[in-house]
């Protein structure tokens, strides 16, 4: 399938884009609208939607083994979640939970699908998150999931495939624990048919893993709301995180960070709290620990050639958010990383 260097998501209301997922084989990009998924093919025509999510549907990921969309959705009542509840007009708190949603997106097939009631979604409830959220003070800073990416592990020479949810992370300057992203490592292939369920949000279910097979650690300094989005590219075998800048002045405060896919993850102790931990390795771009690049944080995919698909978010005052997906490729130059496809 041909991919267009231009795809255009349209308005979708009062949240804006928080990732992307791409099925090359069919052409189908799939948008997350924090409270909705879209289905599209790529001359931005709307397939589908599913709608009347009351939490934070995040970075999504499209598994092609299975052919489903893997995405972080959260349920809190931060100000993120405060947010999304008075986007919706809603007045109830949820009840705080995390989990991994999957999508049977060969059934999306008509606009307004809603995700309880049409038999598109299911979820798996994520406990490890959980119990860091709840931490007094969120440990590590956890504010929750965000970036989700399908890949192996990193050093890994079967290339299996898991799934991996990366950590939101609060972005508080007078801590040191937040200064690594989290992401948790899945060996997620059966979920559909083990712990994955239908959800009600009214009364959210705990069916899911009681750990993951591996929760790794990336020293990056802190950033705002952790990894964004992640994604891993078969092609470098690198994973490509997208992070809004941190605030801390003893940092660089990149946009985008690479992790090394050819090193396996050491034990190494947590430079805050000293806790003997999983810690991947970020591979320098041309001497630098991360990338400035203003686009990816809503959402990004790799071809698998050295292009990427980057969202380019966009906000109308009378018509709401939106999204203009545009391809590029990926430089040697420091000072322009990604070069765009013109017309």
């Amino acid at each position: 399938m041909k991919i267009p260097k231009r795809i255009i998501s349209g308005y979708h209301g009062s949240c804006h884009c928080q990732g992307i997922a791409v099925d090359l084989q069919r052409g189908y990009i799939y948008y997350s609208f924090t409270t909705k998924l879209i289905k599209s093919d790529f001359k931005g025509n709307i397939i589908g939607t599913v709608e009347n999510l009351t939490g934070h549907l995040g970075c999504i990921d499209f598994q092609e083994a299975d052919g489903r969309v893997y995405g972080s959705l959260e349920y809190k009542n931060d100000c993120i979640g405060k947010g999304i509840h008075n986007a919706l007009g809603l007045e109830r708190e949820n009840e705080e939970a995390f989990y991994c949603a999957i999508f049977d997106v060969d059934n999306i097939n008509r606009i307004g699908m809603d995700a309880e009631k049409d038999g598109v979604m299911k979820a798996v409830y994520l406990q490890e998150v959980v119990k860091d959220y709840l931490y007094p003070g969120h440990k590590y800073g956890c504010s929750g999931i965000d970036g989700t990416a399908w890949g192996p592990v990193c050093g890994q020479k079967d290339k299996k495939e898991y799934l991996h949810i990366a950590y939101g992370i609060y972005g508080d300057t007078k801590r040191t624990d937040n200064d690594c992203q989290v992401i948790l490592c899945y060996d997620a292939e059966d979920w559909w048919d083990t712990y994955a369920q239908p959800l009600s949000q009214s009364d959210p279910h705990k069916n899911g893993p009681q750990q993951p097979f591996h929760k790794f650690f990336l020293q990056t300094g802190n950033t705002e709301w952790g990894i964004q989005n992640l994604e891993y590219d078969s092609h470098s075998g690198d994973y490509y995180a997208a992070v809004y800048k941190g605030k801390k002045t003893r940092y660089k405060n990149y946009d985008m960070f690479v992790i090394d896919g050819s090193a396996a993850p050491a034990f190494k102790d947590h430079p805050a709290t000293g806790e003997k931990v999983e810690m991947l390795q970020l591979k320098p771009q041309k001497g630098e620990d991360g990338m400035f690049f203003p686009y990816g944080s809503t959402g990004m995919f790799a071809v698998g050639d050295g292009r990427f698909l980057f969202s380019i978010p966009a906000h109308h005052k009378k018509h709401g958010h939106a999204t203009t997906v545009r391809l590029y490729k990926k430089t040697d130059n420091a000072k322009k990383v990604f070069r765009r496809f013109l017309f």
